[in-house]
């Protein structure tokens, strides 16, 4: 299979993650960047494998093994961290396997090719005294004060992911059942309980909304909105947040995927099961809820020496 270039095999590809597996828009881009490079790379230093067009990228099925890992060694003489070279090859892994299952190559250069090992950090968390500390700080005066407490109650009520709050809708609410529905990765919904200062704080940002604006409860639409009253986007939530930490004078930098992570940490503090997190989390796999449960060793020591007959 040499005729057709990489880089269109790579747009084919693309639009399959949309069509039929639902990966975020973000994830799209990442992957059709990482692999964009990839064939930079190939067109390159590896001329023997360019298929007809060499500006476009190599033939797939001229693609070995060897290749792919003098590409991460390309990658990681320039000084690419360990964890950027690992999606890479995470991306580099689907691709392959796209073609194969389409029988566009006849092997898979990059199957038998393992994966860097790194460090995983912890995840960064508030204790509880500065969760509170820092949504009481933005209990401010006015129309941008009222939602950007609204906007964080409700990501550390429910635990959600930035881009998840982003994307609420008024009629994703359910006030009366103290519910809300959630469309995480992949476009999978999920309804989670939110807490009752997180419903209040929405029910007094929204009426003050009316007053000021106009806009109503009556119709849908974005929950959060910004100075045009259009969507509030992730990074204007990020910034906001930001702001926040700084004037409240907390000493930990934190992301509002810190907001998602001390929801989970606190849970799992109190003794809320591993896997009903998981499920309030939206994670697919437990595995990547498990991250959360080192930062609760202080609560399973004194489980232990509470419980143990031979301490």
């Amino acid at each position: 299979m040499t005729s057709k270039a990489l880089a269109y095999l790579i747009d084919g590809f693309i639009d399959s993650l949309d069509a039929h597996r639902g990966y975020s828009r973000h994830t799209q881009r990442a992957y059709r960047h990482d692999l964009l490079e990839l064939a930079a790379y190939l067109g390159e230093h590896h001329p023997e494998a360019a298929g007809g067009d060499a500006a476009a990228g190599a033939a797939p099925e001229k693609i070995t093994a060897l290749m792919i890992r003098g590409y991460l060694g390309y990658l990681h003489r320039h000084d690419n961290s360990k964890t950027t070279i690992a999606r890479k090859l995470s991306a580099m892994r689907s691709f392959f396997r796209h073609l194969r299952k389409h029988n566009i190559v006849s092997h898979d250069p990059a199957a038998t090719i393992l994966t860097p090992k790194h460090r995983k950090k912890a995840p960064r968390y508030l204790t509880v005294d500065e969760m509170f500390r820092m949504l009481d700080a933005a209990a401010q005066e006015g129309l941008l004060g009222m939602r950007n407490r609204a906007i964080f109650e409700t990501i550390y009520s429910a635990g959600l992911r930035v881009s998840e709050a982003a994307g609420l809708n008024l009629f994703d609410i359910n006030f009366e059942e103290g519910v809300l529905k959630v469309t995480g990765k992949g476009h999978k919904e999920r309804v989670v309980p939110v807490g009752r200062k997180a419903l209040e704080a929405i029910r007094a940002y929204r009426e003050r909304l009316q007053v000021d604006t106009g806009i109503g409860m009556v119709s849908d639409g974005a929950l959060f909105l910004n100075k045009l009253n259009g969507r509030l986007s992730t990074r204007s939530i990020a910034r906001i947040l930001e702001q926040l930490v700084r004037r409240c004078g907390l000493a930990v930098p934190i992301s509002p995927h810190g907001l998602r992570h001390s929801f989970a940490t606190h849970l799992l503090d109190a003794g809320a099961d591993l896997r009903v997190v998981q499920e309030l989390l939206g994670h697919r796999s437990l595995s990547t809820t498990q991250k959360y449960t080192h930062v609760s060793i202080d609560r399973l020591m004194a489980a232990y020496d509470k419980a143990h007959p031979r301490k």
